[in-house]
């Protein structure tokens, strides 16, 4: 909700800046509207729209990468899940209540991070009590030989990269957008608008031109600050990995 405001509020601004302008060039002296004038503006804009288009690409570069970044830890934790149960159903019965806190810990895990309504917040801090029952489950296991002991060697191995992951998402739940560029953005937007507005004819194709691009730029920003949290908002990710792993632990644990 935030980041939908923040983008309509950057949308209406440069709608406010662009017609703004429009009115402001009814009270330029016509001198200063000369095409040597023109020029150097147009010069002095471009140089400011390159900087834009860079900065615009960084932030989309980083909240991409922090997106993407999420998304891979989210896919190994599902893949080191489904093998963990795979190693605690190749040890045999005894494992039966290990891999029932096991699949009670992913359904926790999976409601605290997916939550059904947006408008609550994420909680992807770990239940320490939950998976500390996991683990004791599975130190609780008595190898009767080497074959079992090699298993509950890996299980615990899983459990502790498992682990791991978790906390890895938890200390990277932080904004990647620097606010300092992200205001440095909207401020260069401003001066851009503003200047073309004063140099383009007041007409209504000039003034629709204009809102269109303050539409791409706010989208662009919508999209940005999406990325940067990718858990909450619109554009999250995806749970099918560990819905699907989740439904697969619960065929035969019931």
């Amino acid at each position: 909700m935030i980041i939908s405001g923040i983008a309509l509020s950057l949308f209406i601004g440069l709608v406010g800046v662009t017609l703004l302008g429009g009115r402001l060039r009814r009270f330029v002296p016509s001198e200063q509207l000369s095409a040597e004038s023109k020029d150097a503006v147009k010069l002095a804009l471009g140089l400011v729209a390159t900087m834009t288009a860079i900065l615009l690409g960084l932030l989309i570069s980083s909240s991409k990468g922090a997106f993407d970044t999420a998304r891979t830890e989210v896919i190994q934790m599902a893949a080191k899940v489904a093998l963990l149960d795979r190693v605690l159903k190749l040890y045999g019965p005894e494992a039966m209540d290990a891999r029932r806190a096991l699949r009670d810990a992913i359904a926790d895990g999976i409601r605290r991070t997916w939550q059904a309504e947006q408008s609550r917040p994420v909680r992807l801090d770990p239940n320490q009590q939950i998976g500390d029952a996991v683990y004791a489950a599975i130190s609780r296991l008595a190898p009767r030989d080497e074959a079992q002991r090699a298993l509950k060697t890996q299980a615990a191995t899983l459990m502790v990269q498992l682990a791991e992951i978790r906390a890895l998402l938890q200390a990277q739940a932080v904004p990647s957008v620097s606010k300092p560029l992200l205001i440095a953005l909207m401020i260069w937007l401003v001066v851009i608008f503003l200047g073309f507005s004063l140099l383009a004819p007041s007409n209504a194709t000039s003034t629709l031109a204009l809102m269109a691009g303050a539409f791409s730029v706010a989208c662009a920003i919508f999209i940005i600050l999406e990325l940067d949290f990718p858990f909450a908002g619109i554009v999250r990710v995806p749970s099918e990995p560990m819905i699907k792993t989740l439904a697969h632990l619960g065929k035969d644990t019931s």
